[in-house]
């Protein structure tokens, strides 16, 4: 476990120093945002059982430990722009199976006095179109964080 974290605080770190490079005030952000996405993509697959047993750790400690299958796979941002981060997903074993990722769609009620933000596991990382494909029988028990 100690290995893991050194490797991920090594991927972070990478990541940052990434979306600090700028070939222009304009294109260096976007450039920076993407790769970073990109990465944090990449780092939330690449970590996710590590991910997922600290969340299990952290709940089972609380007293709240689940007693389905779980599971960490990235978090996909639809509608305003464009963001990516990581879940803990929880269901029945096969159901939490066929998960790739949740899709977060927002949006803003009674002229933006209600922010509502829905977290949908999905069973894809790259959703297309305006439909997306539900994994029923799935629920989001944790959402991670990752600081750059």
């Amino acid at each position: 476990m100690q290995k893991a974290t050194k490797l991920v605080a090594a991927s972070l770190a990478g990541i940052a120093a990434v979306g600090a490079i700028s070939f222009s005030p304009v294109r260096g952000d976007i450039f920076g945002s993407v790769v970073k996405g990109g990465l944090i993509g990449v780092a939330v697959k690449q970590f996710a059982k590590p991910i997922n047993e600290g969340v299990n750790k952290l709940t089972g400690s609380a007293g709240a430990s689940s007693l389905d299958a779980t599971k960490v796979v990235p978090i996909v941002t639809l509608g305003q722009g464009a963001y990516v981060g990581a879940v803990q997903v929880s269901g029945p074993q096969d159901a939490v199976d066929k998960v790739q990722a949740v899709a977060q769609l927002e949006t803003t009620l009674l002229g933006g006095k209600f922010r509502i933000k829905a977290l949908v596991p999905i069973n894809t990382d790259s959703p297309k179109g305006k439909t997306i494909d539900r994994v029923k029988g799935v629920g989001v028990s944790a959402i991670i964080d990752v600081k750059v």
